[in-house]
Parts: C-alpha cells; sequence; structure tokens
C-alpha cells in the first residue's frame, strides 16, 4: 500500500453532539470542494489535510505546472483560514518573511511591522531559491509556532502550517534545504502528473473558462474551519495504537537506520511523525485504532525526506521511496 491510496473515505450523516463525527465529514468535504478547481490529485489533498490534523508542515514537490500553489490557495479558502503567499527568491531576507522593527517618525519609536509568516496556512513558493539564511528564517516558526526579533517571541496565529514547493528538476540557482529544516516537515508530498482523464477534465474546465485566479467564481465555498481542525486533533490524540503496531513503526524506522543503500536513517523524530500521520489517517477513515495498512500508507510521505541516501546507491538508481518499499516488505507485519 502507497501514498497513492490515500483517498477520503465516504461519509454518513453525524450524529446530534457528536463533534469528532461532524469534524471528520467537514474535513472529508474538501475532497470533492477542492476538487471543483484541482483535478485528480486526491491523495495529494488528503496528504495536506492529515499535516492539519497533525499540527504539521508540508514539503510538495512536484514539476512547474501540476498545481502546488493553487491547491494551497484553494485549500485555504475552503477551509476558511487565512493565508499568504512568499515566493522565494535568491534576494529574500529573513525580515522580508518574519517582519521586522521599522521606525515610526510620527511617535519616534520602534514599531514592529509583521511579515507575511503571521497567518493560518503559509505558501512558501520555490524555498529552496533563496539561500540558507533565509531559509533558516523559518525554523523557530515551524518548530515553536513563535517568531523572535530583537530577542522578543511573538506567537503565530492557531493552526499554523508551512506548505513550502519545490520543483525536482530545476538544481541551477537552487540552495538544498539542510537536514534540520527537512526534519521539521512532517510530511513531503509528491505531486505526480495528472492522469489522462483528469488531465483532460483539466482542459475541459480552462475551454468553458475557467480562471485559476478567481476561486468564488468556480464555486469554492468554505466547507470546515479551525473549530472542525481543533475538533479533529482532539479525536486524533484518542486514536487507539495497539502495543504490536506501535513496535511496527519502531521497527520499520530501525530497518531504515541498517539499510545499506542508506547513509542515514529514520531518526526517533521519524517514528513519532508516523506514529501521529497513522493515527490521522485511522481517525479520517472512521477507525478509533491504528491498523499496519495505515503505518504503510503514510511512511512513503512521513519518511522520504528524513532518510539521506548514500551517493554509490544513487549512481545505481536506488530512490529513497525504493528504499521505503524494500524495508516494508522485510519488516514483519504484525496481525
Amino acid at each position: 500500500m502507497t501514498e497513492a491510496s490515500l483517498t477520503q473515505p465516504s461519509w454518513q450523516e453525524a450524529p446530534a453532539g457528536d463533534n469528532s463525527a461532524r469534524a471528520r465529514e467537514a474535513l472529508t468535504r474538501l475532497r470533492s470542494e477542492v476538487s471543483k478547481v484541482v483535478i485528480g490529485q486526491d491523495a495529494v489533498v488528503t496528504s495536506l489535510v492529515i499535516a492539519l490534523l497533525c499540527r504539521g508542515h508540508v514539503l510538495l514537490e512536484g514539476v512547474p505546472g501540476v498545481a502546488k500553489t493553487l491547491l494551497i490557495r484553494t485549500l485555504s479558502a475552503a477551509l476558511d483560514l487565512d493565508h499568504k503567499r512568499v515566493q522565494f527568491t535568491p534576494d529574500l531576507m529573513p525580515g522580508d518573511v518574519t517582519g521586522s522593527l521599522v521606525y515610526d517618525s510620527h511617535t519616534s519609536a520602534f514599531e514592529f511591522r509583521a511579515g507575511p509568516v503571521f497567518t493560518n496556512l503559509l505558501l512558501a513558493d520555490e524555498i529552496n531559491r533563496t539561500p540558507p539564511k533565509t531559509q533558516a528564517s523559518l525554523l523557530e516558526a515551524m518548530e515553536e509556532r513563535q517568531v523572535s526579533v530583537e530577542g522578543e517571541p511573538r506567537p503565530l496565529p492557531d493552526p499554523f502550517v508551512v506548505a513550502a514547493t519545490q520543483n525536482p528538476l530545476e538544481y541551477e540557482g537552487t540552495y538544498p534545504l539542510p537536514e534540520a529544516q527537512l526534519d521539521r516537515f512532517l510530511l513531503k508530498i509528491t505531486v505526480p502528473l495528472p492522469e489522462r482523464d483528469a488531465e483532460l477534465r483539466v482542459l475541459a474546465a480552462h475551454h468553458n473558462g475557467f480562471d485559476p485566479r478567481d476561486l468564488k467564481a468556480a464555486g469554492v465555498q468554505a466547507v470546515a474551519n479551525a473549530a472542525d481542525l481543533a475538533a479533529g486533533r482532539e479525536a486524533v490524540r484518542s486514536t487507539q495504537v495497539t502495543d504490536a503496531v506501535m513496535g511496527y513503526i519502531v521497527d520499520v524506522c530501525r530497518a531504515t537506520r541498517n539499510s545499506p543503500s542508506l547513509a542515514n536513517g529514520a531518526s526517533p523524530r521519524g517514528s513519532t511523525a508516523l506514529l501521529n500521520t497513522a493515527k490521522a489517517w485511522a481517525w479520517l477513515s472512521g477507525r478509533g485504532y491504528v491498523t499496519p495498512d495505515d503505518v504503510k500508507a503514510l511512511a512513503r510521505p512521513t519518511l522520504r525526506h528524513r532518510i539521506m541516501l548514500r551517493p554509490e546507491a544513487e549512481l545505481e538508481g536506488v530512490t529513497a521511496d525504493g528504499v521505503i518499499d524494500s524495508v516494508l516488505a522485510s519488516v514483519p507485519t504484525p496481525r
């Protein structure tokens, strides 16, 4: 089972007073709402919802033209969340992201001018096109949910999620994300090219006048909000995990550390991330417990950016996803 299996299950009307079920309904409706604009990316949408439930950040990787930016804009509209976009460029400064103190001549004092990071959903477009110093400006925000300017911490809104994009093809003029930054992302989501039928639907929509800059005209409505996310997070925390499944998660991550193809395997933070994402997917699927299949479905997007291939393995065409698949095949699945 791979991340392609992360399609939203059908929902049923929630009983009165059942906040958890109502939240699940609302978040499940996101698929149909987002698909009004972004066609054929159901698994990607589900992965983004899982990240929101886990208060995690996501790194979206895909070739140009697969609607990465449009996906985030549409998701924020369907979730009724505030969002801002930062185009990362070589000349972008840390203060352009976090904000800075500005002198006010009228008051003869310095006032803090908040940067775009003060939002619910921050789209960090082409994050690997800015130097490491500016990339590092997001580290505190992603880990502590705050930014410090002149030594004063300033809390960020809740929820706060960074959705960063990068292009896997263009390496000239880019700055690879350091391991510390990559490890702050809960998921690395590969945004695939659409299937033929989906691409035909995209063409038909544009032929009929679809404007990607006008989401209201496309009929996108807010079907969930911050309260639904809060209720969902509370329910995810209560999702049961047996000792056998917990051990399976640990064994999968430990097996990556022993893989001859890897210089570095998944750390204990990777184990924790895999536990949390599997719990979120189990809850979205309408279950109060995690199965080994939930773990398998989330293993690729949760671990692929936390492992490092040996140079000789890369030369032989080995991929991170291939190593994870081999590990899943080798570790015994609990009954």
